[in-house]
């Protein structure tokens, strides 16, 4: 699903520059769940943007399901993103003004659906997190913050992605909310077989993974191999 092939990058010019990214190489199998840990600054953000397409590298290759990502032009990227990846913010990135349903159908309206049609693969998203069918009307500001960040899951996963990636999902959120979207996470791995690749610096969330990478200092310095039961 993921290969990431000694990808490299830096921030700024001269001597003032900052590396977030050396000489990088990881692979993420279709259907794994992945942890990607690690204190602030040791490059996993750097990486998981990098995944989505959202960056570039100024070294090596980013290969999503077979496509290399730097062989795209800017439109195919956000097609990619769009169709094929979900994202899942730390800070819900939802629109204030936009109600449940709308932050969860709006990236339908790229896809060419209808009112109608994305109506129904919102409420089927909502379904999908848990999300009461009576709170599609309600503004963010109405919700509390675990159901802020289901909102957020059911956006990403509106589009119905091969892959998700999920920047500190748990960050903003009290121990047993975090715990109950990671359990949400688990469940769409288990279940929809979904790719998970998880950013955090919690090891409790950490280990809701199959394997768990550490990073450091723009490096990776420990990368199990993943263990498939027989």
């Amino acid at each position: 699903m993921i290969a990431l092939e000694h990808v490299s990058k830096r921030y700024g010019d001269g001597p003032t520059a900052a590396t977030a990214l050396a000489d990088v190489s990881l692979g993420v199998s279709e259907g794994e769940f992945l942890s990607i840990m690690g204190p602030s600054g040791s490059g996993k953000s750097t990486l998981l943007n990098l995944v989505a397409g959202l960056d570039t590298p100024d070294r090596g290759r980013v290969v999503i399901g077979g496509q290399n990502l730097a062989q795209l032009s800017d439109n195919a990227r956000s097609d990619l993103r769009l169709r094929e990846i979900g994202f899942v913010f730390q800070s819900f990135n939802l629109f204030p003004t936009f109600t449940v349903e709308e932050n969860i159908a709006w990236p339908l309206e790229f896809l060419g659906l209808s009112w109608r049609d994305a109506r129904r693969r919102a409420a089927g998203a909502m379904a999908q997190v848990g999300l009461d069918v009576k709170v599609r009307g309600r503004r963010p500001a109405e919700l509390s913050g675990g159901e802020q960040q289901r909102v957020g899951i059911a956006r990403a996963l509106v589009t119905e992605p091969r892959l998700l990636l999920a920047d500190e999902p748990t960050g903003n959120l009290d121990s047993r909310t975090g715990q109950a979207v990671l359990d949400l996470l688990r469940a769409l791995n288990e279940e929809e077989e979904l790719t998970i690749v998880l950013v955090t610096h919690s090891s409790f969330a950490a280990d809701y993974a199959h394997r768990i990478v550490e990073m450091r200092d723009g490096r990776i310095v420990d990368a199990p191999a993943l263990q498939l039961s027989a």
